[in-house]
């Protein structure tokens, strides 16, 4: 089972890369689904062929599928929505209005990868591809299970406690709805859910992040962006994707200059993101779009190569032992040590904080109890020490709090 998620900047062509792998899959025999997470959808389009909100079949051993974001959140959600709308309406918000904003952001985007998980799961499928939207919401999209489940792994107990002990006095005096047992167990279906979508799309033999870009300054530098983040929140990224590369057959001098600018950035990919594989994809003489030009891109991208394997496989978070000083080490590519901040919560969480992004790592059993002696960046890599015994302290090259 394999799942390839494909994201880059709006305008790359990444749709029509994740069309042209998902056919090169199915024309492989490999049972592939095709879906999107953008809620514009647009693989109808480049495959010039109606895709409905069940799963429709383009070619052999090829299904597509436009995923029914109000159908998946009634499905996850309902009975938690209800109770949210009823809120709102017992403090006097009108029930249309109150409907429309117990839809809580994120939802529909969970609604996204619940759907992904629930096709891997039903065996009928061998390969997934799935066309991401645009860098910054692919990114929201794989932070939120992860910042969900911390939620209501974290407050959800307490709530469910707080209201057995003061619930029947606030129905009595206030008369405010209150959740049921019904509305718990939805939640606790709801952090299940959450459980199974972080395996999934961060399991590296399952799972592959690919990255598709121009030779242009501005998408290399949000694609390296990307890739810090995807690594800040476990995501194997295995494949960069070159697309749009003028052909040295094209003799007009018009394009001579493009030619030698796309040269150079096309060096910069490749010194940036070495070891990860890079792949080229021509400018073609014809539009994209049709299952003919589909395979000629999917053709020109992966040669004779299989297009569902492993094209990299690199560690995502490692634990090593060294004189007495466990160290924990975290891939973070492309970013400043003046920009990672590092502190301890009191749940024996590592918060790791660069920019406007936060991850809540959940440390190892072993590290757990451990105090943090510090931590440095090297040869991008976070790595930060914890004091396992009387051993000299790790020097400290970051910011970092006690608990």
């Amino acid at each position: 089972m394999r799942v390839l998620m494909f994201t880059g900047k709006g305008g790359v062509g990444k749709t029509s890369v994740s069309a042209a792998t998902a056919l090169r899959s199915a024309d492989l025999g490999y049972r592939t689904m095709v879906l999107s997470t953008d809620p514009a959808h647009s693989l109808a389009d480049s495959y010039e062929l109606p895709i409905g909100n069940e799963p429709t079949l383009l070619a052999p051993n090829l299904w597509g599928q436009e995923i029914d974001l109000l159908h998946q959140m009634e499905l996850h959600w309902g009975r938690v929505q209800e109770y949210i709308s009823a809120v709102f309406v017992w403090r006097g918000m009108n029930d249309l209005v109150a409907e429309e904003t117990s839809v809580l952001p994120g939802m529909e985007e969970l609604a996204s990868l619940m759907q992904i998980t629930a096709l891997a799961e039903s065996g009928l499928y061998d390969v997934i591809v799935v066309d991401c939207a645009p860098t910054g919401a692919t990114l929201q999209l794989l932070a939120f299970p992860e910042l969900a489940r911390w939620y209501l792994d974290k407050i959800i107990p307490f709530q469910k406690a707080a209201i057995k002990m003061a619930g029947p006095m606030l129905k009595r005096v206030m008369e405010v709805p209150l959740p049921d047992e019904g509305l718990f167990a939805s939640i606790e279906d709801l952090v299940m859910q959450l459980h199974r979508v972080s395996n999934l799309l961060s399991d590296p033999a399952i799972s592959s992040m690919r990255l598709v870009l121009n030779p242009e300054k501005m998408v290399v530098k949000e694609a390296q962006r990307a890739l810090t983040y995807l690594s800040l929140y476990g995501y194997a990224t295995d494949l960069v994707i070159c697309n749009r590369m003028i052909p040295a057959a094209v003799s007009d001098s018009y394009f001579a200059n493009w030619r030698e600018i796309q040269a150079r950035y096309r060096q910069f990919v490749e010194e940036s993101f070495s070891p990860l594989p890079i792949l080229d994809v021509p400018w073609f003489d014809d539009e994209v779009v049709g299952l003919t030009m589909l395979r000629r891109m999917g053709e020109a991208l992966y040669g004779a190569q299989d297009p569902t394997i492993s094209f990299y496989t690199g560690h995502s978070q490692e634990v090593r032992k060294n004189n007495g000083v466990y160290q924990l080490r975290l891939p973070l590519p492309f970013v400043e040590k003046s920009d990672i901040k590092l502190t301890r919560s009191l749940h024996d969480e590592l918060i790791v904080r660069i920019g406007n992004w936060k991850r809540n790592i959940a440390l190892p059993r072993v590290l757990a109890g451990l105090p943090v002696r510090g931590a440095r960046y090297e040869e991008g890599d976070l790595v930060v020490y914890f004091q396992a015994a009387q051993a000299a302290p790790a020097g400290n090259g970051l910011t970092n709090g006690g608990r």
